[in-house]
């Protein structure tokens, strides 16, 4: 299923007036997911753990246990989502939403709310894989596990209770998959593509780097750590193309004197740009690049 296509209006427990104690269960599609109508008589996709435990048509909503709240834009895309937490096992829902809980307390943030619809149908989908035997590898292993570390690290928490709650190994490559589902929820963006772009983008600028030097660099410092973080917006931007422009040309002109090398490495970069994204680097793009290279190549 691809989830790049959908969209969906996320709601707080109570919105424009409408009053979540007042929803009844219109239908319900497993014991977390129930469907039910809003003030506007809108159909909306109710999620909570239990929330139709014992439960039945026409009874209300524990407000209590709602932990989010979907209006589905369209039939088909209604009909599709209904069709997913039908289809897809309630321990694996069940297990999602953990793995969800955990991260967003791990990274201290709130995650978009595409990951409670990405995140069950992957998890689905690999562990009918799995069962199968099939074991497709994930070519961005390698680049997840050094890139979004502590994503990894909660890909592999879910592996765990994976293991643990439905006797399925999965294999260790699915972490990394799992990892970039939590990296494109905390970017608040659907497309999913975009996210393994990015990815393939920082690792193939930081090869040029590497190559263009011929050193290799620190991953545990702080200079490399800004530098990745830096790669990871400015690629996430371009592809994006949410790109801006200064005049600041004084700046430009003496960051160009002053880190010859780096300047020079940038240009590597945008000759790369130009050959595979059809696009070059602006002049604050280039600054910046620039002096992220000098620090990072030339730390103790």
């Amino acid at each position: 299923m691809v989830w790049d296509e959908f969209r969906f209006i996320f709601l707080k427990k109570s919105v424009g007036g409408c009053q979540t104690g007042e929803m009844k269960i219109e239908k319900i599609l497993n014991n977390n997911v129930v469907l039910t109508l809003n003030e506007n008589s809108q159909e909306t996709v109710v999620m909570g753990r239990g929330i139709a435990f014992q439960k039945k048509v026409g009874q209300d909503i524990d407000t209590g246990k709602i932990e989010k709240t979907f209006i589905p834009e369209g039939q088909e895309v209604m009909d599709n989502l209904l069709n997913l937490y039908r289809d897809i096992d309630p321990d694996i829902l069940e297990i999602a939403t953990n793995v969800i809980k955990y991260a967003q307390g791990v990274l201290r943030i709130k995650l978009s709310n595409h990951i409670y619809l990405t995140l069950p149908d992957h998890l689905s989908y690999a562990i009918s894989r799995t069962k199968e035997g099939l074991d497709i590898k994930n070519p961005l292993t390698w680049e997840i596990k050094r890139f979004y570390k502590v994503e990894y690290e909660i890909g592999k928490k879910a592996t765990e209770l994976v293991e643990k709650e439905l006797a399925v190994q999965l294999p260790d490559s699915e972490a990394a998959s799992i990892a970039l589902h939590i990296v494109n929820a905390r970017q608040d963006d659907s497309n999913l593509g975009v996210t393994i772009r990015m990815t393939e983008l920082v690792q193939d600028i930081l090869n040029i780097v590497h190559f263009f030097y011929g050193q290799t660099f620190d991953e545990e410092s702080f200079q490399y750590t800004r530098f990745i973080t830096h790669l990871q917006y400015f690629a996430r931007r371009l592809l994006n193309q949410e790109r801006r422009e200064s005049d600041d040309d004084f700046l430009y002109e003496q960051i160009q004197k002053k880190y010859q090398k780096a300047f020079k490495c940038t240009e590597r970069i945008n000759d790369y740009l130009k050959k595979v994204e059809q696009t070059s680097l602006t002049k604050d793009e280039q600054l910046y690049l620039a002096i992220h290279i000098q620090r990072v190549t030339t730390e103790d």
